[in-house]
């Protein structure tokens, strides 16, 4: 958590809570990391981050999306504001398809980091 903190704190977004949910509860089995979030000027903000090796394909980026309606579900509530936090390759097709959907992409390759380490 401390790594979604200081990366919200790096974009200058100040939430009054922010409290991760498990994606259990939601139905899931996937490993990733859920918060649900109220900025100061009270509106529900949904974080999800997610890291991992393989590239994130346009499918599995429909189903993060769901996400966001199981947690408005889960919430009861609506949900404003989007945000994704990626760790992994991510295809150029499934960042459009967020993106058009008024998603906000943090995306960070870990793949290129650990390829500029080795030829350094």
């Amino acid at each position: 958590m401390k790594e979604i903190v200081d990366l919200l704190q790096e974009k200058n977004l100040i939430f009054k809570s922010l409290k991760p949910i498990d994606v259990k509860e939601l139905g899931s089995r996937k490993k990733i990391n859920l918060y649900l979030g109220v900025n100061l000027k009270k509106y529900y903000a949904c974080i999800i981050h997610i890291s991992k090796k393989s590239r994130i394909l346009r499918k599995e980026a429909m189903e993060l999306m769901e996400f966001h309606l199981k947690l408005e579900a889960y919430n009861d509530s609506k949900i404003n504001k989007k945000y994704i936090y990626i760790e992994a390759p991510l295809c150029s097709k499934a960042k459009a398809l967020l993106e058009e959907n008024k998603w906000i992409v943090w995306h960070h390759n870990i793949e290129q980091q650990s390829l500029t380490n080795t030829t350094n």
